[in-house]
C-alpha cells in the first residue's frame, strides 16, 4: 500500500478518506477522474487536480514506445475455454487484462461458458501463460461471479470440475457469487472486487452474468437512453481497469435483441450499442445449432479476423 501523504495536500486525515474511497494507491488516484476525488469530503476541484498529476508523475504514467507494450503484453495469459475450437478463434483462449463478451439468445451457451471458465481456472493445463506467470495465476486463484438473472449454479459447477477430476467442493470455495438485483448493486459489487484483491484474494476472472439485464429493466424508453448509456459506459470502464490493473480476464455476458429492420446479416443486435461495443475488447455471438451443438462467431476484436467455431455443451461441460 502506497504512502498517499506523499501527495501535494494531502495529509493523514485525507489520505485515510482516500483510503475509504478505495484509494489505496497512486496508480488507482492517477487513473481517477477530477470529479471522482472531488466526491471526497474536503477535496476541492484544484486539490484533486494536484493530486492526481502528482499520482501521474509517481506511476510514470505516459507515452511509452511499441516495444515497452510489446513487453508488457508479455504478461497477457489465456485461459481455456474447454474447446479447442472456440480457443482458436479467441487466439489461444480467454485473454487476460481484456472484457470478451458472449452475447446471444437464450439457451445459445452464454452461462455454460461462463460456468466452465470458473472451474478452468483451477485447471493447471487450461491457463496458456509463461512460467513465472502461470505461477502467479495459480497462486489460489479466484473468480468473481456477478449474477443479475440468478443463473448460478453451484450443482453444474460441481459436475463440470468432477468431468475434469477436479474437486467440486473446493471449485466452489473459490468462487466468490453475488446476486445483483439492480445496476446500482452490480455496479458496486465490480467496484468491491478491487476490496477482495487488496484483502489478500487472488482475483483472477471476474464475471458478470449478464450486463445489460438490470439497465434494460430498469432505463426503458427513448426517454432513458442517455442516462442508461452514461451508467452502462461507466461500468464497463470500471471492468477495464479492474482487467488492466490486476491482469485479469474479464466475461461478459450479453442480452440480444430483435433487428426488425434487418433485410441482411443477423436478426438479432447484442444489447448495450456502442457503448459495450467500444469497451469490450473480443465480441462473439453464440447461436444454437443441432442437438448440443454451438455455434460462436467472433465479430469484434483488435487483432483477430472475423471466424466461426463450432463446440458441444454436455453433461462434462464445453467441450470440442
Amino acid at each position: 500500500m502506497d504512502d498517499l501523504t506523499q501527495l501535494p495536500g494531502v495529509g493523514p486525515t485525507t489520505a485515510e478518506k482516500l483510503k475509504e474511497a478505495g484509494y489505496t494507491d497512486f496508480m488507482k488516484i492517477a487513473t481517477a477522474s477530477i470529479g471522482e476525488l472531488t466526491d471526497i469530503e474536503g477535496i476541492s476541484e484544484k486539490a484533486a487536480a494536484k493530486i492526481i498529476e502528482a499520482a501521474r508523475k509517481l506511476c510514470n504514467l505516459g507515452f511509452k514506445s511499441g516495444n515497452e507494450i510489446l513487453t508488457q503484453r508479455k504478461n497477457i495469459w489465456k485461459l481455456s475455454t474447454g474447446s479447442k475450437n472456440l480457443d482458436e478463434i479467441l487466439g489461444g483462449g480467454l485473454e487476460s487484462q481484456s472484457i470478451t463478451e458472449f452475447a446471444g439468445m437464450f439457451g445459445s451457451g452464454k452461462t455454460q461458458i461462463a460456468h466452465q471458465a470458473c472451474v478452468n481456472l483451477q485447471c493447471p493445463d487450461r491457463i496458456i501463460a509463461d512460467d513465472s506467470i502461470k505461477e502467479e495465476v495459480l497462486n489460489e486463484p479466484k473468480a468473481v461471479y456477478i449474477d443479475t438473472e440468478g443463473t448460478f449454479r453451484p450443482e453444474r459447477i460441481i459436475q463440470m470440475a468432477e468431468a475434469l477430476g477436479l474437486d467440486g467442493q473446493d471449485v466452489l470455495k473459490n468462487i466468490f457469487v453475488a446476486r445483483a438485483y439492480n445496476s446500482d448493486m452490480q455496479m458496486l459489487y465490480a467496484e468491491n472486487v478491487e476490496n477482495l484483491i487488496r484483502e489478500g484474494h487472488n482475483v483472477k476472472l471476474v464475471i458478470i452474468d449478464s450486463l445489460t439485464s438490470t439497465f434494460r429493466t430498469e432505463y426503458v424508453g427513448r426517454g432513458k437512453l442517455a442516462e442508461r448509456q452514461q451508467k452502462l459506459g461507466r461500468h464497463m470502464a470500471m471492468l477495464n481497469k479492474l482487467a488492466d490493473l490486476y491482469n485479469c480476464v474479464v466475461i461478459v455476458t450479453n442480452q440480444v435483441a430483435a433487428r426488425p429492420d434487418a433485410l441482411f446479416g443477423p436478426s438479432e443486435q447484442a444489447i448495450g450499442g456502442h457503448i459495450v461495443g467500444h469497451a469490450a475488447t473480443f465480441r462473439i455471438f453464440l447461436r444454437k445449432a443441432k442437438g448440443d451443438k454451438r455455434v460462436a462467431k467472433l465479430y469484434d476484436s483488435p487483432h483477430l479476423p472475423d471466424a466461426e467455431a463450432m463446440f458441444r455443451i454436455t453433461e462434462k461441460g464445453i467441450h470440442d
